[in-house]
């Protein structure tokens, strides 16, 4: 389990949290939604922290001052084209066909 980059998987190796300027080599901010550990896709707002203030642009540096660097296995965000084709998949399991 490592911090890194939510966009390259590149390992945030630096103590503490990353500042709000702080940027990847790939140039993708830090201190972003995607990179907290309260981040969860499936809750309101996309935050399991309910004290935060609702943050629009999740992958864009922000100023919440609950976060938490995440430490976990880097898995690559999905592309449209293969995001479509998981949910209809999905949809197919779903209904039997």
């Amino acid at each position: 389990m490592t911090r890194h980059c939510w966009k390259c998987g590149r390992e945030y190796r630096l103590p503490g949290t990353p500042g709000r300027s702080e940027t990847c080599e790939c140039g993708a901010d830090l201190r972003v939604c995607l990179n907290c550990v309260s981040y969860d896709p499936s809750v309101a707002y996309q935050c399991r922290d309910r004290r935060a203030e609702p943050v629009a642009e999740k992958h864009l540096a922000n100023y919440c001052e609950y976060f938490e660097f995440a430490r976990r296995e880097f898995v690559p965000p999905a592309g449209e084209a293969e995001r479509t084709a998981r949910a209809r998949e999905q949809l197919r399991k779903l209904l039997g066909d």
